[in-house]
């Protein structure tokens, strides 16, 4: 095993002398291994924090370690077992929640959650399903949590309006000359320039900020979903900006750098499923505004994603990793493309968030 590795294992588990460490999934932020003790045979999760993305690495995992203290409490309370159904922190040595090695790098372990296993794409619908409610369950058990209590692990991380100036800023700039090939995709954004504005007043709660699929642990043996992970981003923001990232990624009918955008669409049936889910799982927690403007948040997330990936395109490429020549010009166009098809079906939307409203069956 990697020397290094050991040596950060060890400010965890000094008395586990052996030990094998292995590459495990394949996030793009962080380096996450899979630890097993070679005797007792336990696993845990051991993770490099990238702090050239997650500047405050102690804020973060001060936000890590006080929510899912404080969502043990609320799975206990509801019977469930704390064990599987939030993230476990594993302190080192010192106590600490995190350690910094002799190179100034910042590692964490987390209790392995086995069963279970995480999807990259909606494959069933019930995953989806899953992942709603899963989603859902985690708003309504910190729905009374103290929001701005927590730290801004990336500041302004879905302020759609600042994404909005960093847009305009590269266009102003034009570092490497694009700006004239993507005149209609510039024109997109400043016709829709109120999207960026349009959220309004709500609430400011917990959010998770990156609602995907595969940030839901699912049990191998019952089909359910059974905890949220990732929680890096875990921060004050919006309810309805948790669900539109959620629809963006899992109700879009085609990948997110399809090049062939008759093959982009929201899937109606995809935005059903997890719309009863994710207000299931809420149980009423939600204020009817913020109900009312889930689709927007929907089209608002997807629109600040495809101006991101633009932006990116104009700036040439430093942010967002490529696979092919145009790669962030053509998940631009993909979001596009899902911004104007939910527009078209914005009716549609709405009428389905009404049919699933557990407000409305409460009052």
């Amino acid at each position: 095993m990697d020397g290094h590795i050991k040596e950060v294992a060890l400010n965890f588990f000094p008395q586990m002398k052996k030990m094998k460490v292995e590459p495990y999934g394949n996030g793009h932020i962080n380096s996450t291994f899979l630890l097993t003790s070679e005797m007792q045979k336990e696993k845990y999760i051991l993770q490099k924090i990238n702090t050239e993305i997650f500047k405050d690495p102690k804020g973060l995992m001060e936000n890590i370690k006080n929510v899912t203290e404080y969502l043990k409490v609320k799975i206990e309370q509801n019977g469930g077992d704390p064990e599987r159904e939030t993230l476990n922190i594993i302190p080192t040595v010192e106590g600490d929640s995190y350690y910094q090695d002799s190179q100034g790098c910042c590692w964490r372990v987390y209790r392995y959650i086995d069963r279970a296993v995480c999807y990259e794409l909606v494959e069933k619908p019930e995953d989806f399903y899953e992942s709603g409610l899963a989603f859902g369950v985690f708003q309504k058990m910190l729905a009374d949590f103290p929001a701005a209590t927590l730290h801004e692990t990336i500041p302004k991380f879905h302020d759609t309006y600042s994404r909005y100036l960093d847009f305009e800023e590269a266009v102003k700039k034009d570092a490497c000359g694009r700006v004239a090939e993507v005149a209609e995709e510039i024109a997109f954004v400043r016709e829709r320039v109120a999207l960026t504005k349009k959220l309004g007043e709500l609430p400011l709660r917990v959010t998770h900020n990156d609602t995907k699929l595969n940030n839901i642990m699912i049990d191998e043996q019952t089909g359910h979903g059974i905890c949220v992970i990732d929680l890096d981003t875990v921060m004050p923001g919006l309810a309805v900006n948790d669900f539109g990232d959620s629809i963006r990624f899992g109700a879009n009918t085609a990948y997110e750098d399809e090049t062939d955008l008759s093959k982009v669409s929201c899937s109606l049936e995809l935005f059903e499923i997890y719309t009863k889910g994710f207000l299931e799982g809420l149980e009423g927690r939600l204020t009817p505004k913020e109900e009312e403007m889930l689709p927007t948040g929907a089209m608002v997330m997807t629109f600040e994603c495809g101006m991101r990936f633009l932006a990116d395109y104009i700036n040439g490429d430093v942010y967002f990793k490529i696979h092919r020549e145009k790669h962030n010009l053509d998940r631009c166009r993909c979001q596009f493309a899902l911004v104007k098809d939910m527009e078209e079906k914005e009716e549609q939307l709405n009428a389905i968030i009404r049919t699933y409203s557990r407000r409305s069956e409460g009052e």
